[in-house]
């Protein structure tokens, strides 16, 4: 886990911010992409995902 979080300009759905998770955490995007709808059902994960797409950079 030592490469730097980015998000990605291939592979993404909306900004890339799950995909950019999956990758730092090794993990199936379809996993965090599902985990952030079942956040959204509490009404948090919509601050997150937009939290995370003015954090996490774009990929150069």
């Amino acid at each position: 886990m030592a490469t730097a979080m980015v998000r990605p300009r291939n592979g993404k759905m909306i900004a890339g911010v799950c995909a950019a998770l999956a990758a730092r955490f090794g993990i199936p995007k379809a996993l965090v992409r599902i985990g952030f709808v079942l956040f959204g059902l509490f009404g948090i994960g919509e601050f997150v995902y937009i939290a995370l797409w003015v954090i996490i950079p774009k990929e150069a």
